[in-house]
């Protein structure tokens, strides 16, 4: 038996056959009700379309990238479910309702060679300044969308993780919690989020009338380096009894080091982070954090590298981020 081919089921439509491409494809916007259509007849009739024929038609390969600098050690917990993985697996779905596949790309080693990769399109997460990741999508004039905004860069398209406000709403919380002199603790490479996260506590220790103390740790050292520096911290300031830390790896080795040093939590000192992992939740105590909703973040980061696939323009406002008041900050 002859297959349906996109012909018959244009005229079974009562469409013309680029509706029907348009349909399947998603590149072009098909009245909801007219798609609907068009999917039930084709299930109907037992009509498959050719995506093979539509990539070389299009020139595309059907597929995206998700990309960070960011080391697992920091990116992923041990179970390898984290901030990038989270991101990953809402951005893999989204993709799929538009007919792409994502491909994961992992924190590469130095001279990694990503030029087998065939990409229409990448999602930086968390780009550093001077990026390596973003130079060589740049250089292979692959369309890019960034997670959290590209340091120094307003040229590439992204979608603003919120860094200030979070500071400012977890620095207000541990505040109105008791702590009167707060340490923070960020990543030394420069990241919006970090950059952003120590100007937002720059201006509140000076509004504090709170004396700055700051500690920048190299996020491949994950929870060993945060335990053994956090410590060396806490014994030169005594005196500190709140403690912002933004990576949820860098939190959970100072809550090591506290136990430690004999320093509970939250009664002698109240403790924080940024991203609501199954670090922060598992904690003991577990971790106040904040929502960033990396569901809704994500799905955004695709809806805009597809539209920077097609040449368009499509900027949209993220969430607004959720506190989530835990013990960890009594």
């Amino acid at each position: 038996m002859r297959k349906p081919t996109i012909i018959d089921l244009a005229k079974a439509a009562g469409v013309s056959p680029t509706t029907i491409s348009h349909a399947f494809s998603g590149r072009r916007k098909v009245d909801p009700a007219t798609r609907e259509r068009i999917i039930a007849l084709a299930e109907e009739m037992g009509y498959r379309p050719n995506q093979a024929a539509q990539r070389l038609r299009s020139g595309r390969t059907g597929t995206i990238a998700l990309a960070s600098s960011m080391p697992f050690a920091v990116a992923a917990g041990a179970s390898r479910f984290g901030f990038l993985m989270e991101i990953a697996a809402s951005a893999a779905m989204t993709a799929l309702t538009r007919n792409m596949a994502l491909c994961l790309v992992p924190p590469l080693a130095p001279g990694s060679n990503l030029d087998s990769l065939a990409l229409d399109g990448v999602i930086v997460v968390e780009p550093t300044r001077d990026d390596p990741l973003i130079s060589h999508f740049e250089a292979r004039y692959t369309p890019i969308v960034s997670i959290g905004k590209v340091p120094g860069r307003d040229d590439i398209p992204a979608v603003d993780l919120r860094s200030a406000q979070t500071a400012l709403l977890l620095l207000d919380h541990l505040h109105q919690a008791g702590s009167r002199r707060i340490g923070l603790i960020t990543g030394e490479r420069r990241r919006t989020s970090y950059e952003e996260t120590e100007a937002a506590y720059a201006g509140f220790a000076a509004g504090h009338g709170m004396q700055p103390v700051t500690l920048r740790l190299d996020e491949s050292g994950g929870e060993g380096l945060a335990e053994t520096e956090t410590a060396r911290l806490l014994r030169d300031h005594k005196e500190l009894d709140g403690l912002l830390v933004t990576v949820d790896a860098f939190a959970t080795g100072a809550l090591t080091a506290l136990a430690g040093l004999g320093r509970r939590v939250p009664q002698d000192i109240r403790l924080a982070t940024r991203y609501d992992g199954l670090r922060a939740r598992l904690a003991q105590p577990p971790l106040t954090a904040v929502d960033l909703h990396l569901d809704k973040i994500a799905s955004i980061a695709v809806e805009m590298i597809f539209a920077r696939i097609e040449g368009r323009d499509s900027l949209i406002d993220a969430p607004e981020v959720t506190l989530l008041a835990r013990q960890s900050s009594g």
